[in-house]
């Protein structure tokens, strides 16, 4: 099929009909075109809804306190329940397929100070363990660590922009700031690993450990809400209803009521839309294979114009000792070359578009809450290719044994 007598008669016939070959091109090219285009829209997409999730753990649950919505136990609907420290260390103790569990306690605003230098920010209690799961990011220093909840020591992590508002270009690490009066001092800055509206405020909070809030503040061993991840191999969906069901037990909610404690499993909706996209991209590929096959039912028609036309010219071939095999080669290689060059010519521009796209964006600084780096990837090029060939071979066959089949007596009297 590749020897040069070959190329030179699929080049020959080409260059006959160059309009209608260009036009029956054209409809390979947008197939693909099509195909790559709208996969990697797609793929920019997706990458820009998984990117919302940022580097935080996804095998995690959100748990909070809510109002009951039934009696139980002679309390009243509506009451709500108030979360502690013990019931995190009941939680730890009773159920070890939970491997991290980071409970937040929140002050409100408070005003903090560094000399004369002060504003109100946000004053949260936390333990060691909210950075192995949050998606937040030291700049320097440190975070809370163990000796730190041991011994209820008066250190803080500041947000970024808090650091900058309260000590500007200067070092802030081992000095100290006053949280309403009380001296902390500072161990760290951090910030989030993405700035969203949902994590500004990392970037305007001080954190403090759990315990040192207790003590210096009195607040009770409160939680405001806690997050936990599952263990290596499960999945927090499996650990979920215990969870609450520890929960509820302890702080006496009905097993049934929906409310009382409320939470947010965050890997059931992760895997949620991990299938969801899954169904557009296979939606996609349905569309754009879609497009193709009208471009290959072109080739594959136009093919058997060209048989039609070159009837005498077969007849002659098969009196002369040609093999049916030969000739489905001759016509299938023609079919092959439109479908391939024109596919891969499709593929290139596509794939410019897209890279394109994306360096407009990144040129403009241009960063869509749902939108982000649009591509084109490797599995989608040699999908491409290999289906261009599939898609060759096939425009090519009926054609191509239409051919074979032909009479060379009958071939030789066709006018």
């Amino acid at each position: 099929m590749l020897d040069r007598d070959t190329w030179q008669e699929i080049m020959s016939t080409i260059k006959k009909h160059k309009l209608r070959t260009a036009l029956t091109a054209l409809g390979v090219f947008w197939g693909i075109f099509m195909l790559v285009f709208v996969l990697g829209m797609g793929k920019g997409l997706e990458n820009g809804v998984f990117r919302g999730f940022g580097d935080r753990a996804k095998n995690v649950m959100y748990v909070w306190a809510e109002r009951t919505s039934q009696p139980y136990k002679g309390f009243q609907p509506g009451r709500r329940p108030q979360l502690r420290l013990e019931d995190i260390i009941a939680i730890r103790q009773n159920i070890p397929e939970v491997e991290h569990i980071a409970p937040r306690l929140s002050m409100g605003t408070q005003p903090v100070y560094y000399n004369d230098i002060g504003d109100n920010y946000m004053i949260r209690g936390e333990l060691e363990s909210m950075i192995r799961i949050e998606a937040l990011r030291l700049h320097e220093g440190r975070y809370i660590n163990a000796l730190d909840i041991e011994n209820s020591r008066k250190v803080a992590v500041l947000g970024k922009r808090t650091a900058e508002v309260l000590f500007g270009e200067e070092d802030c690490i081992g000095k100290y700031i006053r949280i309403k009066g009380v001296e902390f001092r500072v161990v760290g800055i951090f910030g989030p690993m993405q700035v969203k509206p949902w994590t500004e405020e990392d970037l305007e909070a001080v954190v403090i450990p759990l315990t040192a809030m207790y003590r210096t503040f009195g607040t009770g061993e409160r939680v405001d809400y806690f997050v936990c991840s599952a263990a290596p191999n499960v999945l927090v969906s499996a650990i979920e209803p215990q969870v609450k069901g520890l929960l509820k037990k302890r702080h006496n909610v009905a097993p049934d009521d929906p409310q009382g404690i409320g939470g947010f499993n965050l890997e059931a909706e992760y895997q949620s839309i991990i299938n969801l996209f899954g169904g557009i991209r296979a939606f996609l590929w349905f569309v754009g294979i879609g497009t193709l096959l009208a471009g290959i039912v072109g080739v594959s028609n136009i093919m058997l114009i060209t048989v039609k036309e070159r009837t005498k010219e077969i007849g002659i071939r098969k009196a002369m000792g040609a093999t049916p095999r030969s000739i489905i080669n001759m016509i299938l290689a023609e079919a092959i070359t439109i479908t391939s060059i024109s596919g891969y010519l499709g593929l290139i521009a596509g794939t410019f578009l897209i890279g394109g796209i994306n360096y407009l964006m990144m040129a403009n600084n241009l960063e869509p809450d749902n939108f982000y780096n649009p591509q084109v990837n490797l599995s989608v090029g040699v999908g491409a290719i290999v289906l261009l060939i599939l898609a060759g071979g096939a425009a090519g066959l009926i054609p191509a044994l239409q051919a074979a089949r032909v009479n060379p007596v009958v071939a030789l009297r066709d006018e």
